[in-house]
C-alpha cells in the first residue's frame, strides 16, 4: 500500500503577510501546505480521501491518472470544494464513485446540484455514483475499510482504517469504542492544528496524547496551520515515532 499526502494544511487562521506568522513565506518546501487530503493506493486501486479547493493542483503535482473513488470525512469547504475538478477523471472514466455519510451527501447535492442531479444535466458536467456510509465496514476494490466515528466539535466526522493504516482529520473527541478500532496500527495519521487549544480540533498536546494512548508504530500529524510553526523546528520537539507530514510525502506500507 502506498500513501501520498496530497495536502497537510488548513484554511484555519490564514496569516496576513507581514504578521507574526511567516511560515507561509518559508523557503522550506515542507512549510508549503495545501488543504488536507491523502491518496491511498494498493494493487490496481486508487482512492482519494477528501476533495478540497486544491484538488486540481494536487492531482497535477502527483500525476494522478485515475481515481477509483473519493471518500469524504465531512462536508466543510476545505474538504469538498474541489468537486468540480473531477471533470477530467469523469471524461476519461465515467461516473466517479463518492463515499460519505448521508448528511455529507445531502450537503454535496445542495452545493453541486449540477453534478448530483440528472435533470437537465449540462453536457460538460461530471456525474457521480453515491455511496452512503454508516459506521460499518465497507469494501473498496478487494479491501475492507473501517470507518472511525469521531466528533469535530458538534459535527460528526469519519476517519478511515485501511489494513494497518488509519487516517483521521478534524477530530476533537472520540469515543472509547471507536479507539478500539485503532489498535495495532503501523501508521496513524491525525490532525494537530496548533499549539494553543482549539474548540473543534486537536491541538499538538491532544494529538500527542492520543498517539501515546493508541501506540501505533508510527504517527504523522496533518491538518497543520501556520500557527503550529516551522516544520524543521517543530519536528525537533516530537517523540521519535511521531512526524510532521508534509505535502507530497509518500509512505510505503
Amino acid at each position: 500500500m502506498k500513501i501520498t499526502f496530497l495536502g497537510t494544511g488548513t484554511s484555519q487562521g490564514i496569516p496576513i503577510i507581514g504578521s507574526d506568522h511567516p511560515v507561509c513565506l518559508s523557503d522550506d518546501p515542507r512549510d508549503k501546505r495545501l488543504r488536507v487530503s491523502v491518496l491511498v493506493e494498493w494493487d490496481a486501486y486508487t482512492y482519494v480521501i477528501d476533495c478540497g479547493p486544491d484538488f486540481r493542483q494536487q492531482m497535477l503535482a502527483n500525476r494522478v491518472q485515475r481515481i477509483d473513488g473519493i471518500l469524504f470525512t465531512h462536508e466543510h469547504a476545505d474538504h469538498t470544494m474541489g468537486m468540480d475538478d473531477i471533470r477530467p477523471f469523469f471524461f476519461r472514466q465515467g461516473d466517479i464513485p463518492v463515499y460519505a455519510h448521508e448528511r455529507v451527501l445531502q450537503s454535496l447535492r445542495r452545493r453541486f446540484t449540477y453534478i448530483f442531479s440528472s435533470e437537465n444535466k449540462y453536457p460538460g458536467a461530471p456525474s457521480v455514483i453515491e455511496n452512503e456510509l454508516t459506521n460499518q465496514s465497507f469494501t473498496l476494490g478487494n479491501l475492507d475499510v473501517t470507518p472511525i466515528n469521531a466528533m469535530h466539535n458538534r459535527l460528526q466526522v469519519f476517519g478511515f482504517r485501511f489494513k494497518d493504516f488509519a487516517y483521521l482529520t478534524d477530530i476533537k473527541t472520540i469515543e472509547e469504542e471507536e479507539k478500539e478500532k485503532l489498535k495495532g496500527l503501523d501508521v496513524l495519521v491525525v490532525n494537530a492544528l496548533r499549539v494553543e487549544p482549539h474548540h473543534s480540533h486537536f491541538n499538538l498536546e491532544e494529538a500527542l496524547a492520543f498517539i501515546e494512548e493508541l501506540q501505533p508504530a508510527k504517527a504523522y500529524l496533518t491538518h497543520i496551520s501556520h500557527m503550529l510553526g516551522f516544520h524543521a523546528e517543530v519536528s525537533k520537539e516530537l517523540p521519535p515515532n511521531v512526524h510532521l507530514a508534509y505535502d507530497n510525502l509518500t509512505l510505503s506500507l
